[in-house]
């Protein structure tokens, strides 16, 4: 089976290798520098304000080290800037880096304001750079296998979208600072929820409606929500249903799009989630439980085919999956819920 990893490595083939600056050395950072490494590009520096967690990073990249983000984006031997720092640093860090003449890839969420994140596009825009934004589900294979299912018009027209997201946080997880709100913008619709945002835009297209519920079940010391319930809608009434959960206890990610003619759906993504499986089943009312699943099973790859896909993008001069727009999107849709949340109506977007 063709996967989008393998079509994304044919395109990479004749690329000119990157030079690459990484702000943030906790555990995406870990992640990030793996996939600049794997794919053969040069990671020149990583930057934390903790220099012992730096170091550790720069010591097994073999690259150099630094404490201040802003000596790092200024260099003139850097062409991508990777941004793996808490949400309220994004905005700065990558205008500061756009400013200097690098493209930015910057994890979830793009900002923690619709306004924040609109001068990051903005300064993309103008300078003619290319910002991506860490949407890394897109690159899992069981989510890019009901992409392939869906494009091929395996299941018909589409007519909504059922996610499930969650995890069981870890003990003092409300003093950390996805719970602090001047760090995070928000809970865990700031967090997993994102993904959940950005995954029913891939697949409905523009949400104009929205309505949601955010509260907290257990983690009171937070100022944010552990739980989000939220529905958006298309102007053509594609809805997507979605919950995302700090308190799932045990993790779960689940994502069903329903057709006309058909359902897929993707159970797991690896690790403490379960085996990735996507499953397709298409309409049959003479036999309706004939299915066919897909298991991935192995390393997750989706670090290092979102990279790919980065890299292509700048060589190719397109813009990539998941561009700054998306991002964009993305935080403009948390914050209606957000209102609507605390205004009890829909919110039109």
């Amino acid at each position: 089976m063709l996967s989008y990893r393998n079509d994304v490595v044919t395109d990479h083939r004749c690329l000119r290798l990157l030079r690459v600056g990484l702000l943030g050395c906790g555990r995406q950072g870990w992640r990030r520098s793996r996939a600049v490494k794997a794919n053969g590009d040069s990671l020149v520096v990583v930057a934390d304000t903790n220099m012992a967690l730096a170091s550790v990073l720069a010591n097994e990249m073999g690259c150099e080290v630094a404490a201040d983000w802003q000596r790092v984006v200024v260099r003139s031997d850097l062409d991508v800037i990777v941004v793996c720092t808490p949400n309220h640093l994004h905005a700065p860090m990558s205008i500061g880096a756009m400013e200097n003449r690098k493209h930015v890839l910057c994890e979830k969420p793009l900002a923690t304001s619709p306004e924040d994140a609109e001068e990051i596009v903005k300064m993309g825009r103008e300078n003619e750079l290319k910002v991506k934004c860490g949407f890394t589900l897109r690159h899992h294979p069981g989510i890019q296998q009901v992409r392939k299912w869906f494009d091929g018009g395996l299941i018909g027209q589409l007519n909504f979208v059922r996610i499930r997201y969650g995890i069981g946080g870890r003990e003092g997880y409300d003093r950390e600072w996805r719970a602090i709100r001047k760090f995070a913008g928000g809970g865990q619709l700031m967090d997993q929820g994102v993904h959940a945002l950005d995954l029913s835009r891939w697949f409905l297209g523009e949400i104009s409606e929205v309505f949601g519920y955010t509260t907290n079940y257990y983690w009171k010391n937070a100022d944010v929500e552990d739980n989000a319930f939220f529905l958006l809608r298309t102007k053509t009434s594609q809805v997507a249903s979605v919950h995302v959960s700090w308190t799932q206890w045990k993790n779960l990610f689940s994502f069903e799009i329903y057709g006309q003619d058909g359902y897929c759906n993707v159970e797991g993504l690896g690790g403490s989630y379960g085996t990735e499986k996507a499953t397709l089943v298409k309409r049959d009312f003479e036999e309706p439980f004939t299915e066919e699943i897909v298991s991935f099973t192995g390393d997750d790859g989706s670090w290092l085919n979102e990279w790919r896909e980065f890299t292509a993008a700048i060589a190719n001069n397109r813009e990539p999956l998941g561009n700054g727009y998306d991002g964009l999107q993305a935080v403009k849709l948390a914050y209606a819920i957000y209102h609507s949340s605390e205004s009890g109506t829909s919110v039109t977007v």
